[in-house]
């Protein structure tokens, strides 16, 4: 065999196992083509279309720690058993929480189709934290040290046009506006929040708006037949700032409470505002749990008939702002609250709080439960929103 057929015979051989591998090579599909999320600001940053879908979403919520020192009357303190002798000591408050929200909006051949919600985690302890809370199996309840105080579903609601329908705050408190933008706002309580609604709200044009609703109350104040609770506002916006009033029926009762608010943007810096409410009590004679003396109902929580919320907000700057609040009401429970919040970064906020209360005609008029009649206190938050 000469060397001409010895080379031709090894390129056939090898051409052959080439042809044997490649019968068994693995094809590789083509990628399919990626699907990106598609921005939708129809209704504000944020949100982004599901896909496949005319629905836009989004999705946000904030993480927060509270630590909280002083009295128990101000909210800010809070009180413990001593483990080696029994007695009661004052300890810090402090409470870790995370926010999920979610927000929906669909445009409609009836109107723009929304829905918000938003679930609370919480971890901490409470005003009053004895460890005598321990059970049986070792597990921390209600009121005892620092413990998950499982999940709380704030808001849950549908909205289609102008109605809406689910879990919400009154609209005796989110139509109307909450007491000023510090920490603890409630010590002169403003109304009840919790509860399940179908209200319909109505814009009127040129600042003009409205709101009725139907509520069934929380807890004590949940009604008790078929007939709801009732709410109706009325608010007129502008530049300079709003007038607004609300009035509200308890059904369980059969009284009577209203709120009227003032709100002036003095400046581009100072927003101020006065808010009062009156409500009558003559059927409030049986007293809850948490509210010794009795006098209260869903709407009208404040002591004695009437009540009056003022303060305002100061922005030093684009990263600081000063607020404060006064709230005084009949039974001559007395609260001040002011803070400095300072935004470190865009989303992470630190806000440094200092509030009082005088639990006036302590202490079967007041309801935070006060140790003592003249309280301080003071809280630190640091919350990071998304």
């Amino acid at each position: 065999m000469n060397i001409k057929s010895l080379l031709l015979g090894s390129a056939a051989a090898l051409i052959a196992v080439s042809g044997a591998r490649a019968a068994d090579a693995v094809v590789v599909a083509e990628p399919e083509p990626a699907e990106y999320v598609k921005i939708c600001d129809v209704y504000g940053a944020g949100y982004f279309y599901i896909p496949g879908t005319e629905t836009c979403l989004r999705i946000g919520g904030y993480v927060r720690y509270d630590i909280g020192a002083g009295d128990v009357g101000s909210f800010d303190g809070a009180r413990a058993t001593d483990v080696e002798d029994g007695s009661e000591n004052d300890t810090w408050q402090k409470q870790a929480r995370f926010t999920l929200k979610t927000w929906t909006g669909q445009e409609t051949e009836l109107g723009t189709l929304k829905t918000y919600t938003e679930t609370r985690f919480n971890f901490g302890n409470t005003r009053f934290s004895g460890l005598s809370g321990v059970d049986d199996d070792g597990y921390n309840v209600s009121g005892a040290g620092a413990f998950n105080k499982g999940v709380s579903l704030n808001f849950a609601w549908i909205q289609l046009g102008g109605l809406r329908v689910g879990k919400d705050e009154s609209a005796f408190d989110t139509f109307i506006g909450y007491a000023g933008n510090v920490i603890q706002d409630t010590l002169v309580p403003y109304g009840g929040f919790d509860t399940n609604v179908i209200q319909y709200y109505f814009d009127a044009g040129n600042g003009f708006s409205a709101v009725v609703s139907l509520e069934e109350g929380y807890g004590p104040f949940s009604i008790d037949s078929y007939v709801p609770h009732v709410v109706g506002g009325v608010k007129w916006t502008q530049g300079w700032g709003a007038i607004s009033g609300v009035v509200a029926y308890d059904s369980n009762y059969e009284e009577v409470a209203g709120k009227v608010r003032l709100d002036v943007n003095a400046s581009d810096a100072l927003s101020l505002f006065i808010m009062a409410g009156y409500g009558t009590d003559d059927n409030y004679n049986d007293p809850t749990y948490f509210l010794p003396g009795g006098g209260r109902g869903m709407y009208k929580l404040w002591g004695g008939n009437w009540a009056v919320w003022g303060g305002g907000t100061y922005k030093f700057n684009e990263k600081t702002s000063f607020n404060a609040q006064v709230s005084y009401d009949e039974d001559e429970n007395l609260g001040i609250a002011a803070n400095i919040a300072y935004d470190v970064v865009p989303g992470f906020t630190i806000t440094a709080e200092v509030d009082y209360l005088n639990a006036g005609s302590y202490p079967a008029s007041n309801w935070t439960s006060a140790t003592k009649e003249s309280n301080i206190g003071g809280i630190l938050r640091f919350q990071r929103s998304f």
